[in-house]
């Protein structure tokens, strides 16, 4: 009886401070926690509170001012909030959240707010930008007209990606999304763009193993990791993407070219329906608030190629977003797919086959990358991608065991050379012009003969021969040139003698 005695007065004194708030309180715009929730909190007074204000709480806790009531305000918690109670004072800060910005951050591992990760130093910054930032109007805009080169055959040649599209990446947990996005950020170590690679909600074993690999390929320098565990709170998982796009954005403004990966955007939806229950707003469509559509359209639309009016740089966007059984249509999935430029579709039953990236080419598509593409790579995509999907549907039927003719048979040939040609090995991202010599052997049929085995040979052959061969055409495909009757020739016949050398017995 005792203890219920004690607690009704405590709460009642507090109730009471509330009411009748010092002048040291009103002067100061100082109020104090009313309600305490996991992650999140109700606070008194304030009257004069801004959306998405920072605000200040004892312990050095922050949060973020997410819903303003008539006479309270909905606080999301930005770190451990733990050592809080209800009673405890809240200072307004007079400025919306905002992230460290600059060249110091190159190689950095931070926070959303901007803190140190990576055991050094908390790293010097030029200015501070607010992390929720207009998207460009269309006039600033300018078109997709230059290639952001991942390195991988499947992507640069059938659903390639232009600096300032929006591509999404889906497909089933361990399916190999990551694995995509690092090997596209490691492509980018020899070319003049910046990356930065945000985690949202993920285990932070991972995200060690995906610093250690950035690392070890040599590309940390020139990318920022941005870090929101799912051990975080989730009002800092809720505005880690949008941190990592003001940073990108300052880049790009000067001019530069930005590669951002967010993995992903699922958690960042779960992160925002955690916060916005908490908040007690109405759950909408299969209880995710009805605003989700809207909190990621405003991230991907900052992502641009602007003219060179407004700096001439660009910030390209790889959103990760995981699916369940591979279901493409499921609420989150579509939401992005219809905000973004195209998708890349990773397929469960083809990563276990061993095809890997397990790249589906029936639903993956780039609506924009095409026109950035380099004109080398358009003579040869167009049969290839026929072929494969003859192949596809020939391929089924040949397991019936039943009698081919021989266009069918050779159909199927080349369809198997395709796949095989596709396959690619982590870390290993090729050259465009490499890539140029494989696809060219393929699709004259030089390969058809050959078992996966030298199939694979061969592409280490042919890669050789494109550098040391031909380096003339090699330079003459860098500089935008087609494919012309005289090049193809030339190819051809490099490349067969290559073949009749090394494979005698299978390209008779």
């Amino acid at each position: 009886m005792m203890f219920k005695k004690t607690a009704e007065q405590t709460f009642d004194a507090i109730e009471k401070s509330l009411e009748q708030p010092s002048v040291e309180l009103e002067d100061k715009e100082i109020s104090r926690i009313y309600s305490l929730n996991s992650g999140t909190a109700l606070v008194n007074g304030l009257k004069n509170v801004k959306a998405d204000e920072l605000l200040t709480f004892e312990n050095g806790v922050q949060g973020i001012a997410q819903t303003l009531y008539e006479d309270e305000v909905g606080v999301v918690f930005l770190n451990d909030s733990s050592s809080l109670k209800a009673g405890d004072k809240v200072y307004r800060t007079n400025r919306v959240v905002d992230v460290p910005v600059g060249e110091s951050l190159l190689g950095r591992v931070i926070s959303p707010l901007g803190d140190s990760l990576d055991g050094r130093v908390i790293p010097s910054f030029e200015k501070r930008l607010p992390v929720e930032r207009e998207a460009y109007p269309i006039i600033a805009r300018k078109e997709v007209d230059t290639p952001l080169q991942t390195g991988i055959k499947a992507v640069d040649s059938f659903i390639p990606i232009g600096r300032g599209q929006r591509e999404l990446i889906l497909g089933d947990r361990q399916t190999g999304k990551t694995a995509l996005a690092l090997d596209t950020i490691i492509n980018q170590k020899d070319s003049d763009v910046l990356c930065i690679y945000c985690t949202i909600g993920q285990r932070l074993s991972a995200t060690a193993r995906v610093i250690e690999n950035l690392k070890e390929h040599g590309v940390m320098e020139k990318t920022i990791v941005v870090v929101a565990s799912g051990e975080d709170e989730p009002g800092l998982q809720f505005i880690a993407p949008y941190a990592a796009t003001t940073i990108g954005e300052y880049f790009m403004e000067q001019g530069k070219n930005v590669l951002i990966v967010y993995d992903d955007l699922t958690s960042h939806a779960r992160a925002y329906r955690q916060m916005s229950l908490l908040l007690k707003r109405p759950p909408g469509r299969e209880a995710f608030p009805g605003d989700i559509f809207y909190i990621h359209s405003r991230l991907l639309e900052r992502a641009t190629h602007l003219t060179d009016a407004f700096g001439g740089g660009s910030l390209t966007a790889l959103p990760i977003v995981a699916t369940e059984a591979g279901n493409i249509s499921a609420y989150i999935p579509t939401n992005v797919i219809s905000i973004t430029d195209g998708q890349i579709y990773l397929s469960a039953p083809l990563f276990n086959k061993g095809i890997m990236p397990a790249i589906d080419t029936g639903p993956s598509v780039s609506r924009v990358g095409g026109d950035a593409q380099l004109p080398a790579y358009r003579g040869l995509v167009g049969p290839l991608k026929l072929f494969y999907s003859q192949f596809e549907e020939l391929e089924s039927f040949a397991r019936f065991g039943t009698q081919l003719d021989k266009e069918t048979e050779e159909r199927l040939k080349r369809g198997r050379a395709i796949r095989a040609i596709l396959k690619q090995i982590q870390f290993h991202p090729m050259k465009v012009t490499e890539q140029i010599a494989v696809l060219f052997a393929t699709n004259e049929g030089l390969l058809d003969n050959l078992s996966e085995e030298n199939i694979l040979k061969a592409e280490t052959l042919l890669s050789q021969a494109m550098n040391e061969k031909l380096e003339d055409v090699s330079q003459a495909i860098l500089n935008h040139s087609k494919l012309t009757p005289q090049i193809k020739e030339k190819m051809k016949s490099v490349f067969s003698k290559l073949l009749q050398e090394n494979f005698p017995v299978e390209t008779v």
